[in-house]
């Protein structure tokens, strides 16, 4: 049901509702919401959790049968369905074929990555030569710092958010102590200013322009992991360029949620897991992307087999022939079990387009964050009322999917009835706040 091309989740919401004669709060709205969904056929490639299944239910407050509502795709993704049968056909292939199957077959275990590596590009906005599959997202970050990360005296500087990932910051802050430099010193945090929870992007783009002389790199997520913040990154990459700033994203939380164009926006390089939007699996197979403007400029600090061209690496003759920008930061052949879960849930996202997706996703948040502010919105004439403060942006243009919400009562007791209900949700304690995510499946 297309209405009003220019307005946002809310109206469309409210005006739908005003159509079918029911409040926003009526289940009558979500259920026609479901028939005019074009994109409901995809559901059923996923296999959803049932409630009997997950731990802590309490089975007098939901049928055993049901299927859980699951809310954590920003923490670990759906199963496509065809994961097993993929999986299954190497273990047949390999007990029939033993070694043979590293050449035959329609997923040549030589070739496994590069026979997908396409349907990966179309999602992240990039050309194929461009991406590569291997690795976790972690070690691809330490790889892409080794070449991208040169600090000298007056530009030594990483910029990164001051809530980034665990794991991005601990990567920066070991990557600059590598480098002989001083964490204290060369590590710039962006902190979001006093009393509020995220970034404003004009004090992002500020520090740049006032500390981008002296910053090598700057690292920011695609979507913050904590608020649920959807970075405007072709900004912070022209800001970076213009004080001569390497610029690089983690898409952890970004890849499958947002529109990512990597290639028409000049991103110098980017890396990002495969399990949670891109639904492959815990651990599974992570991406890297390194421009082609890069490709002969820039090369790899450590080189193993698979960074040398297909076309003679089986020659075995110790004479490296790098293959260009990011094909050459291969270590070795990734896990054929890991390329048939990412096969299995590319083949999804190649059914449609992230433009589609993104826009299905805009109106199911906005559904949601309708709902909490109806429901749970601070009451002043009513103290006692529990109430759900939604931190992650209200503008649609600065969020994902997730909402992370900040309650006035005790998490661990909204987690708990959640939870024996067979809601899954992320759950995060961080200091004193209490917080907790909800992303689109």
């Amino acid at each position: 049901m297309e209405l009003l091309n220019c307005t946002s989740p809310a109206m469309i919401l409210e005006h739908t509702a005003s159509v079918l004669g029911c409040s926003i709060l009526d289940q009558k709205l979500a259920l026609h919401l479901d028939e005019h969904d074009a994109l409901q056929h995809l559901r059923q490639h996923f296999l959803v959790p049932k409630v009997k299944d997950l731990p802590c239910i309490d089975f007098s407050c939901v049928d055993e049968k049901e299927e859980c509502v699951y809310l954590v795709g920003n923490s670990l993704g759906l199963q496509p369905k065809n994961v097993k049968t993929y999986i299954n056909e190497e273990l047949d292939k390999w007990h029939k074929m033993g070694v043979h199957g590293h050449f035959e077959g329609s997923r040549p275990w030589a070739l496994g990555d590069e026979c997908i590596v396409d349907l990966m590009a179309k999602v992240v906005g990039a050309k194929v030569e461009e991406v590569a599959l291997m690795n976790a997202l972690t070690v691809n970050l330490h790889l892409l710092l080794l070449s991208f990360y040169k600090p000298t005296s007056s530009r030594h500087k990483i910029l990164i958010e001051a809530k980034a990932f665990p794991s991005d910051h601990y990567a920066v802050e070991s990557q600059i102590q590598l480098r002989g430099q001083d964490p204290q010193k060369s590590m710039l945090l962006m902190h979001p200013r006093e009393g509020e929870e995220t970034l404003r992007m004009e004090d992002i783009i500020s520090t740049i322009e006032k500390e981008g002389d002296s910053i090598a790199v700057i690292l920011f997520s695609g979507v913050q992991y904590y608020t649920g913040q959807l970075f405007d990154m072709p900004a912070i990459t022209q800001a970076g360029h213009k004080k001569g700033c390497f610029v690089g994203f983690d898409l952890a939380h970004a890849v499958g949620n947002a529109e990512l164009y990597l290639h028409d926006w000049e991103v110098d390089f980017a890396c990002w897991c495969t399990y949670k939007y891109m639904n492959s699996g815990a651990g599974s197979l992570a991406g890297a992307f390194i421009h082609e403007k890069h490709a002969k400029s820039i090369q790899p600090v450590l080189i193993g087999w698979w960074g040398h061209e297909m076309k003679t690496r089986f020659l075995m003759d110790n004479k490296l022939q790098l293959s260009p920008g990011i094909n050459g930061y291969r270590i070795s052949n990734p896990s054929i079990l890991l390329v048939c879960a990412l096969q299995a849930s590319l083949e999804i996202f190649n059914q449609t387009s992230m433009k589609a997706l993104r826009k299905k996703s805009v109106l199911l948040t906005g559904y949601l964050e309708c709902l909490i502010k109806q429901c749970y919105t601070k009451d002043e004439s009513d103290p006692q009322k529990p109430y759900v403060k939604i931190i992650t942006p209200s503008n649609v243009e600065e969020r994902g999917c997730q909402l992370s919400l900040v309650f006035s009562v005790p998490i661990k007791t909204v987690y708990k009835e959640l939870e024996k209900r067979g809601v899954a949700v992320s759950k995060m304690l961080i200091s004193t706040s209490c917080i907790m995510s909800v992303g689109e499946m």
